[in-house]
């Protein structure tokens, strides 16, 4: 046996789990807390007749060759999992399409998906999102009857003053113009049925 070495001593670990000798051994981490989440290997100094530290190991994980799968440590310490890693996505709740981001690991939990709603009519049918056209219907021409109200109530509202300098002889040419385009208007925004929204073509306002 050499007096002196460049190599660096290794330590052998017995079956159960003792170091055999002092030495150095490539370790494998997990975090501390369920689910466990491998993080890392580093290099750790044993002692003969001692285990290597709380959540580390010695077996080397497989190193997913993809993003959405995390590696995590059976709850009994003995050997390395695979689980789905969707932290970050955007997920919706089936019952009423809120929005929320995954900050967990595993799978998407009961009542989210990762399928996103296209209008807020949408109801999940226990495995896509469907359109209620009906409701949208209804909220379109409702949305619709809101705006046609809103515009005549302008267009009312400029009528009545325009009418009276009218009639007062205080008009100018001008706001005589503005009063006939301002009723005609009126008309064109009353003759609108809504029941055709949100296929509308809204008259245009005067500036």
């Amino acid at each position: 046996m050499m007096k002196y070495s460049t190599e660096i001593k290794k330590a052998e670990i017995g079956e159960n789990g003792l170091a055999k000798n002092r030495g150095w051994i490539k370790i494998y981490m997990s975090r501390d807390e369920p689910p466990y989440e491998y993080f890392g290997a580093t290099m750790e100094l044993v002692y003969k007749g001692v285990s290597v530290g709380q959540y580390s190991y010695i077996d080397a994980p497989e190193i997913p060759d993809n993003d959405d799968i995390a590696v995590v440590r059976s709850d009994d310490g003995k050997q390395w999992r695979y689980v789905p890693d969707h932290r970050g996505k955007t997920v919706y709740d089936t019952h009423n399409r809120a929005s929320c981001t995954v900050d967990y690991l595993g799978e998407i939990k009961t009542g989210f998906t990762l399928l996103a709603p296209s209008t807020q009519f949408d109801k999940w049918d226990g495995k896509k999102w469907v359109t209620d056209n009906q409701a949208m219907k209804a909220d379109q021409i409702n949305t619709a009857n809101q705006t046609k109200h809103q515009l005549i109530d302008e267009a009312e509202s400029n009528i009545t003053l325009l009418d009276r300098k009218v009639r007062l002889g205080m008009a100018t040419n001008s706001e005589k113009t503005a009063l006939r385009a301002w009723e005609m208007y009126s008309v064109k925004l009353n003759d609108i049925d809504t029941a055709s929204a949100p296929d509308i073509d809204w008259p245009i306002k005067l500036a």
